[in-house]
């Protein structure tokens, strides 16, 4: 069972459950039909409220301590963005009774450095197009020693932990430390030991009934040449389609076995971000799972802000990950 008592696990578990569930209030308010498809406004709230909420837990349980997070304030500091700055504000004293718009900059900012040996890395609004469409996102928080996830965690506000899809639902908070599993639980309520179910992939070893995890999206992949892959791999099996990290979630539990992170063709230099992998790939590994890049090799969350020396992701169950490589390879992926 996950343990409480280790310090860095429940400020992980409190964290991400105190961010994920403010981004559900300001989805909830915020997100309706009738937003302009241009209007990015909800998820700029939710973005900057959630990294300051992290920023204020994190200086308060290890002072000093690095956190590498997507978003950086500049923006919010101009006359022009007061407005914005004060719904930011307004969110956050939910969470920080008290909390003064002066100091919001400031703790959304405890989110720009750079990572080092040790670090924590954020990213608060995993799958904006899915938030903005009252669907799928997650907020995820890693941290990483020496080049390698130790610990993630993943807040999912619209899928309940038997990983059925439910909007204003309890959601769920999962929690993977290195050699201690993949764990399950509510995102609402008292965050206790009890209430944590293990997580495990599928046993699924047959290639052509193994299913893919798609997303809507496809900004950062080459869906060409997913459809090809799934024709060479031999399968029908319908695709998952899922926004955000979430992906990592249902793959860690059994609920699909091969997630593929594909280079799109005018985007053949794009390298993936660290906080859009972090959680992630330690769910699905202590789930017992396998994450690497397009090449096999082990992600290196060492080189910066990126995935310098890794192309693209290749996620499985394991025991489909060499089958899904050799797939790739053949496809020039």
């Amino acid at each position: 069972m996950i343990s409480l008592s280790n310090e860095r696990v429940e400020f992980a578990l409190r964290a991400v459950q105190q961010a994920a569930s403010l981004a559900a209030n300001i989805q909830g308010e915020m997100v309706s039909e009738a937003l302009t498809k241009d209007d990015r406004s909800p998820v700029t709230v939710a973005d900057f409220a959630a990294q300051a909420v992290v920023g204020y837990l994190l200086e308060d349980t290890f002072p000093g301590v690095l956190l590498v997070g997507e978003e950086a304030s500049a923006v919010l500091r101009s006359s022009e963005e007061r407005g914005t700055l004060d719904k930011i504000t307004a969110f956050m004293q939910r969470v920080i009774p008290g909390v003064r718009v002066e100091e919001v900059c400031d703790l959304i900012d405890r989110g720009v450095d750079e990572p080092g040996e040790n670090y924590w890395t954020l990213d608060p609004i995993d799958g904006t197009k899915g938030f903005l469409r009252g669907a799928q996102y997650a907020t995820a928080l890693a941290y990483v020693e020496s080049g390698k996830v130790q610990l993630g965690a993943l807040g999912c506000p619209n899928i309940t932990p038997d990983l059925q899809e439910k909007n204003g639902g309890e959601g769920s908070l999962l929690i993977a430390q290195r050699g201690e599993g993949s764990w399950i639980s509510t995102l609402s309520g008292k965050i206790r030991e009890e209430n944590f179910s293990r997580l495990f992939v599928s046993g699924q070893s047959d290639p052509t009934r193994g299913r893919l995890m798609r997303s809507f999206e496809s900004g950062h992949t080459n869906t060409t040449l997913i459809d090809e892959f799934q024709r060479e791999l031999g399968g029908d099996a319908d695709p998952v389609r899922m926004d955000s990290q979430v992906k990592y979630a249902l793959l860690a539990s059994g609920e699909g076995e091969i997630y593929l992170r594909l280079l799109s063709p005018d985007r053949m230099d794009y390298r993936e971000k660290i906080w859009d992998q972090a959680a992630g790939s330690i769910v699905v590994e202590e789930a017992g799972g396998m994450v690497t890049d397009l090449d096999g090799k082990a992600l290196d969350f060492s080189r910066g802000r990126t995935l310098k020396d890794n192309r693209g992701i290749c996620a499985s169950n394991g025991q489909l990950h060499n089958e899904a490589l050799a797939v790739l390879k053949k496809v020039n992926a």
